[in-house]
């Protein structure tokens, strides 16, 4: 063997360890920030600021921020809706930066402070403090979609083609298994809470800021490990949140495929982040369901989404990213579809609502995720993957709305949980017209041997 063949090859070795040593800490924020929309999001929040907001509203129960009357089981959705409007405005600004500037790490080290510095706050979430309830979630959400968007603009770098979705996946298992072991902790101090001589609503506080401690802590991990890079092209002059995703949008026009993708996944991932925000309040407040409850069936759900990202990893091997995910959303349409029926009390049933949607959430988001990859041209990353998050928090405004909306007309959420089909449904359709093959030519990437 030549002395250059030597070289090549330890060259070679030592480049794959490098990519593996900052995919391992890549994983880590997923680790991080997972906590905030497991603990925060999905179990303690909703409920527990649905109760503040109950607490400050009139006879008829409404509360009147800025003078406008919102019913106070609404306030948490619309709050979730204000918060990704602010999104908006704030991740094209940080996509472009990123990419223009090569500087990802500073950027992701902001956002990522500022969110769990919000989360903590929510510490001092007591008594009818509605209103400084809704500002720390608007913060921390806003935060934290402007985190991931330099987050998973990180893939395309750190993985080959050919390692995207496994890569992707065990980001999503990482996520979800920190979820899990936060939430064991949770239930145990939600329930034992007498022991330690503090009220539930105190409990409930801990909880909350506990997951701000946690994100900040952990985000050391990857700002060690992650590095920077050359921007592809030359820096410009800053513009304006609005201007930017103007132009974001305005450039995404020359790949008309990837707008496609964006579209289809803008519409079903809708459904999935309100499913995700709203499920809790669906248990305390039409199937009465505890709060205890809800921790160990979100728990269920954390740990099978570490099984089902890493399955549906292996699926998309055999069978390609796309058509796996159109499996995902035909098994979310009759999961969902089944949750309207579920009998009031039953902790059993609300348990088998949270195995099918564990088995298939993890996957679908990874999947997505890797998918995407493939579509954004070299130098982009992070401002495509702005309009990426858009789509995955940033733009999921609708299905709130729509959630609240429905309950604010009918009074019953078993029609608000039901009107998430439509999401699921119509992704599918626009999912199953993308042509992905040609997408990714469109980008200029390698096209992989099943995507």
């Amino acid at each position: 063997m030549g002395t250059d063949t030597v070289r090549g090859a330890a060259s070679e070795a030592a480049a794959r360890a490098e990519r593996r040593r900052e995919q391992r800490g890549w994983y880590f924020y997923d680790w991080a920030c997972s906590v905030y929309s497991t603990s925060v999001l999905t179990v303690f929040l909703g409920p527990y600021l649905t109760s503040v907001a109950k607490a400050a509203a009139d006879a008829e129960g409404f509360v009147h921020p800025l003078g406008i009357p919102v019913r106070a089981g609404s306030f948490f959705a619309y709050t979730v809706s204000l918060s990704v409007l602010l999104s908006v405005f704030l991740m094209p600004l940080a996509g472009t930066a990123a990419d223009r500037t090569g500087r990802k790490k500073p950027l992701l080290a902001t956002a990522a402070y500022v969110g769990a510095a919000a989360t903590a706050g929510m510490f001092f979430l007591d008594g009818e403090r509605y209103l400084l309830g809704g500002a720390l979630l608007v913060v921390a959400n806003a935060a934290l979609a402007v985190s991931m968007v330099l987050y998973n603009s990180y893939l395309p770098q750190i993985a080959p083609p050919q390692e995207r979705d496994a890569v992707s996946s065990r980001g999503w298992a990482f996520g979800y298994a920190s979820g899990a072991l936060v939430l064991v902790a949770n239930l145990w101090l939600y329930t034992s809470h007498a022991t330690f001589g503090v009220s539930e609503s105190t409990a409930v506080r801990i909880c909350l800021a506990s997951a701000g401690v946690w994100w900040g802590a952990f985000t050391l991990v990857p700002l060690r490990r992650l590095r920077d890079r050359r921007p592809a092209h030359a820096p410009g002059a800053p513009v304006s949140g609005p201007r930017q995703f103007l132009a974001t949008v305005k450039g995404m026009r020359r790949y008309p495929r990837t707008l496609s993708f964006l579209l289809a996944y803008l519409v079903y991932n809708d459904g999935v982040q309100t499913v995700i925000s709203q499920a809790s309040v669906y248990g305390s407040e039409e199937l009465r369901l505890g709060q205890s409850t809800l921790i160990v069936a979100v728990l269920l759900v954390q740990v099978l989404a570490v099984v089902g990202a890493l399955a549906m990893g292996r699926l998309a091997r055999a069978y390609g990213a796309r058509r796996t995910i159109l499996g995902s959303l035909v098994a979310w349409t009759v999961t969902i579809g089944a949750g309207y029926f579920l009998p009031s009390g039953s902790a059993t049933w609300f348990f088998t609502l949270a195995v099918g949607i564990g088995l298939v959430l993890g996957g679908t988001q990874a999947l997505s995720r890797s998918l995407f990859s493939h579509l954004v041209p070299a130098g982009k990353e992070a401002e495509y993957f702005s309009a990426y998050e858009m789509s995955d928090r940033g733009m999921s405004w609708l299905g709130p709305l729509v959630f609240g909306l429905a309950y604010q007309l009918t009074g019953s959420y078993r029609d608000a949980i039901v009107s998430l089909v439509v999401f699921f449904v119509l992704g599918f359709v626009l999912l199953a017209r993308v042509p992905v093959r040609q997408a990714v030519r469109d980008a200029g990437n390698p096209v992989p041997a099943r995507i």
